[in-house]
């Protein structure tokens, strides 16, 4: 499994205690794609948290970049984002 996944996995871990937590590295489907050749990944996230719980599904997204922040700056190229409530 990749550093950068247990990154994401520790950052998203202490910003939203998620009941459950999948994270795949999508980046090979995405080779000489601009945002790969500039070392930046792809990841796809499915997230369930109480935290989101009566948030809209944008609100939820904002959350989770909001604790990937710094990571969305160089290493994370794109995200895909499914976040729901138990």
């Amino acid at each position: 499994m990749s550093n950068r996944i247990e990154q994401i996995r520790e950052k998203l871990t202490v910003a939203l205690s998620p009941v459950s937590l999948e994270i795949e590295d999508e980046s090979h489907l995405h080779a000489g794609h601009a945002g790969a050749r500039g070392g930046g990944g792809h990841y796809s996230v499915h997230i369930v948290s109480t935290a989101f719980e009566g948030k809209t599904p944008l609100a939820r997204h904002r959350q989770v970049y909001d604790a990937l922040d710094d990571m969305m700056q160089k290493e994370i190229h794109a995200l895909s984002i499914k976040a729901s409530t138990p």
